[in-house]
């Protein structure tokens, strides 16, 4: 990198450091720290929240991704704006009118404190996992951009490096803060995305727009799922097998494939209802809107949104893989290696194909996509922490936090710990996705599903029904996250995988639902 490229690079975190300071100032009391006073404009939500719901993800995810297959993936963000529509229809309307800072004090409405802390412990336990997962595969392309390749030392520098920063002006600057610095950091990823995309493009010399659509169509092949792939000596693909990389829809009933029809508008939506039911880094954001109204809308809106930035990246990795396939020793063995690993596909393009000044400008467009998701999580985090178990327990001890002042410095010091955590959790991601086999997309994933599975049945138990009781809850999340630890380690168990990460919510989420329901409901007492 180029002392141009680091100052590009420098101007954009102290741009997040100065609007986090200049929020720090608002804040008057922890409402105003986490919901933002429930003020919050329906399109800056609708934006900031298509950030953290893409992530790095998306940047370093979904090129692989585009190289690897094809653009089945699409079924996902269909499946998404079923399943958001239909949480924004039928369940936001009761998490934002509980009027309770995180969505884990709408469960303690309804069935008492612990279950309440259980949820909230659960939703910790998860985050842990799933942001780690995210900031990990951002720290792949920090690695290969600063270090030069893909090296576990190396990724846990970058990772430290990421969390750092994020952690800092995540502290100071509240979820108001967040949601001007998360549209800012939105628009600058979705424009390095349409930059890159046609860069890729015009260093395609001699091949027309009819000849890349022939040969992604006609002469397109697909890794073949779970199998190891190789370039061989003759030039041969190993591993691959025959398929249209423009293929878009999946009409199989194979439910080791995560993204066909079935699996996007059952398996995601179901997934993606989940979310944005039991997950207050996704719910918080719609939490702060001005309205029920609004917070619908823009849960809509960031799904709608999704849609043009993820297809922008999976196109980068489709554009990619024309360019390798026609000549895989472009840049020697390097990108021969991408038809066995493409993690770092779009990383290494970026460190060795583009310009001084744009390549800096692409790195501020990687570190927004890793830090919008990163920060969201941390604040999500750090309010549940305090309002449902710290001040809470501090409460119960005889040792009240009292004053906004105090409970607003508490939040800003959970913040910081909440960011330790998350940067230590993300390096330990790193060695559960070699293990796992799985891409990084089906990856980042699918952990989600460990805290999701068990939380989504004590939700819609909740929501609607009048069973359930506090056993019931403890026995729902525990059940849950045990069905899906057996899920994703399929591969090292069984040799292979035979249930997609697309279906791992549902039938967790459907056996969950069942034992909380089993629960008989008690009469209102003090413990309950």
């Amino acid at each position: 990198m180029s002392i141009i490229d680091w100052l590009i690079v420098a101007i954009f975190l102290c741009a997040l450091i100065t609007i986090g300071y200049l929020f720090s100032h608002k804040n008057k009391n922890i409402e105003d720290y986490f919901v933002a006073g429930r003020s919050m404009p329906g399109w800056i939500v609708a934006i900031a929240a298509a950030g953290t719901t893409i992530s790095a993800g998306t940047f370093v995810g979904s090129p692989e991704l585009g190289f690897n297959t094809n653009l089945t993936y699409v079924i996902n963000l269909l499946g998404s704006i079923l399943g958001g529509t239909l949480v924004a229809a039928l369940i936001m309307p009761k998490l934002y009118n509980a009027k309770t800072i995180t969505i884990y004090g709408f469960l303690g409405e309804r069935f008492g404190e612990r279950a309440k802390r259980a949820n909230s412990v659960m939703f910790l336990l998860g985050q842990l996992f799933t942001s780690g997962s995210r900031l990990f595969i951002a720290a792949i392309a920090v690695s290969v951009i600063i270090f030069g390749k893909i090296d576990f030392t190396f990724i846990v520098c970058s990772i430290i490096i990421l969390g750092l920063v994020s952690t800092f002006y995540t502290m100071m600057g509240g979820i108001k803060g967040l949601l001007y610095i998360d549209t800012f950091q939105t628009l600058l990823m979705t424009f390095t995305g349409v930059v890159a995309l046609v860069m890729v493009y015009c260093s395609l010399e001699g091949l027309s727009l009819a000849e890349i659509w022939n040969q992604l169509s006609a002469g397109g092949m697909v890794k073949s799922p779970g199998a190891d792939a190789a370039l061989l000596a003759d030039g041969s693909l190993q591993g691959w097998e025959q398929g249209s990389k423009l293929k878009m829809f999946d009409p199989s009933l194979d439910f080791s494939k995560p993204y066909t029809i079935i699996g996007g508008m059952i398996g995601i939506a179901f997934f993606k209802i989940a979310q944005y039911t039991t997950d207050q880094e996704f719910v918080q954001r719609q939490l702060s809107c001005k309205s029920v109204k609004k917070a619908g809308t823009s849960l809509i809106w960031s799904q709608l949104l999704a849609i043009p930035i993820v297809l922008t990246f999976l196109c980068i990795g489709l554009l990619l893989w024309v360019k390798y396939i026609n000549d895989p020793y472009i840049d020697g063995q390097i990108s021969a290696g991408f038809f066995s690993d493409a993690r770092d596909l779009f990383p290494q393009y970026i460190k060795n194909h583009i310009p001084t000044g744009v390549r800096g400008l692409m790195i501020t467009g990687l570190l927004a996509a890793a830090l919008s998701s990163f920060n969201s999580a941390i604040n999500a985090m750090a309010s549940s922490f305090v309002d449902d178990l710290y001040l809470p327990i501090r409460k119960d001890m005889g040792k009240a936090v009292q004053s906004d002042k105090d409970q607003i410095s508490s939040s800003r010091w959970m913040a910081g710990l909440m960011g330790m955590l998350l940067t230590a959790f993300a390096i330990l991601t790193a060695v559960m996705q070699e293990a796992s086999g799985l891409n990084l997309v089906d990856f980042a994933t699918g952990v989600m599903c460990f805290a999701y599975g068990g939380m989504i049945g004590v939700f819609l138990t909740a929501i609607f029904s009048k069973r359930g009781n506090g056993k019931s809850v403890m026995a729902a999340l525990i059940i849950g996250a045990l069905i899906i630890i057996p899920l994703m380690f399929q591969k090292q168990l069984f040799g292979q995988t035979y249930i997609a990460w697309s279906w791992w919510c549902p039938i967790a989420g459907i056996v969950s639902t069942l034992v909380c329901l089993a629960g008989k409901p008690k009469r209102q007492t003090a413990e309950n």
